[in-house]
């Protein structure tokens, strides 16, 4: 395997992974491993795709119908180490899990976490916020 190479010009990172300067402030993480997957993952990150990108604070590209100055990550992952509870979603920076998170809970967690900062505590399992 070659060994990459170390890029040392701050500019030319920032230009070729803008996210490093980017205003995000959260990172969700939806779960699609098997389990998750079975259960209707696919789903509720649609569901978070199409929220994000019409309230338009997905951070992205353009050119994806995304938003440079947006201020969420969403990332599809393929394992948050509990799928038995799937749909798992993590968020960060605080660290909240959410568990058995439907499509039809999604706009509640963009509105209440994402948006104004309140964990939606029915769904979630662990965090910051201690053990539910």
């Amino acid at each position: 395997m070659a060994k990459p190479k170390k890029i040392d010009d701050r500019e030319r990172l920032v230009k070729l992974a803008p996210v490093a300067e980017a205003p995000v402030r959260r990172h969700v993480f939806v779960c699609n491993g098997k389990s998750c997957a079975a259960v209707g993952a696919a789903e509720v990150k649609a569901e978070f795709e199409r929220i994000l990108t019409e309230k338009d604070i997905r951070y992205g590209k353009p050119s994806k119908g995304r938003n440079p100055e947006g201020p969420v990550v969403l990332t599809d992952c393929g394992s948050v180490g509990f799928c038995s509870v799937g749909p798992a979603v993590l968020v960060y920076p605080e660290g909240v899990w959410y568990a058995q998170v439907q499509a039809e809970d999604v706009s509640e967690i963009i509105e209440s976490h994402l948006e104004r900062g309140e964990v939606v505590e029915r769904l979630a399992l662990i965090g910051e916020f201690g053990t539910n």
